[in-house]
């Protein structure tokens, strides 16, 4: 099965445009023959957390209409977005759908970083799906800083790691470096990185969405700034 990661610069705050920035690379991933697409964190809205706390129409439910344009692009996709809760605090969720648009599952970030912690409600429970005979496991940016995370997916019987995440210019270069190949390693199993490029909110992302093989070897990574996918066989 070959997955891929896909980058973009969101644009702040518009759903819409980001919604066809999306469709696009999914078009695109999938007339390469990947299977499946991960994006960013918050790749709907952009990292805009002041924007997501005073709009609400900011955020997203798996049935958003909104969301039909990459629930029709025939490939499997997850879509990292703010979403509703319970409770009075939105969360930060992935939203995975199947290759025919159908909801296999969601999973809420656990570990909220930082300034993230007065904005959302942090998730409680591990995201795993199965999708043709590979089972998954999802994680949130820094989430992956927590090894106790990690190892429960691998535990599990999961084969494939996801990542939505945003790291940027500058030292976030050098933590995606060590993170993301070290739990290859360590959890053996395959790695998927999607990163932002370009403006994000506070930050610069520093593309180099990727993907590791069990062990830590690179199999495919991004440049530092275009919109484009890293796509690897997972077999």
């Amino acid at each position: 099965m070959k997955i891929a990661a896909g980058q973009f610069t969101c644009v702040p705050a518009d759903v819409a445009a980001n919604v066809r920035q999306m469709a696009v690379l999914a078009g695109k991933a999938r007339e390469q023959g990947a299977e499946l697409v991960v994006f960013p964190e918050l790749a709907l809205t952009g990292y805009e957390l002041e924007a997501v706390l005073a709009d609400p129409g900011l955020w997203a439910t798996a049935e958003d209409s909104r969301l039909d344009l990459i629930r029709e692009t025939g490939i499997a996709t997850v879509v990292n977005c703010v979403a509703a809760t319970d409770g009075p605090r939105p969360a930060i969720e992935s939203l995975v759908f199947g290759a025919d648009g159908e909801l296999l599952t969601t999973y809420q970030k656990q570990h909220l970083f930082e300034h993230e912690q007065a904005v959302f409600t942090a998730g409680r429970h591990d995201g795993r799906f199965e999708f043709r005979g590979v089972r998954f496991a999802l994680a949130t940016c820094f989430d992956n800083h927590f090894p106790d995370l990690t190892s429960r997916g691998s535990a599990d019987g999961c084969q494939v790691h996801l990542a939505s995440s945003l790291y940027g210019t500058g030292g976030g270069v050098e933590e995606l470096a060590a993170v993301y190949p070290g739990i290859a390693k360590d959890a053996n199993m395959h790695v998927v990185l999607a990163n932002h490029a370009g403006p994000a909110g506070p930050w610069t992302g520093c593309g180099r969405s990727s993907v590791w093989a069990p062990g830590g070897t690179l199999l495919a990574q991004a440049d530092a700034e275009s919109a484009m996918l890293a796509i690897a066989d997972v077999d």
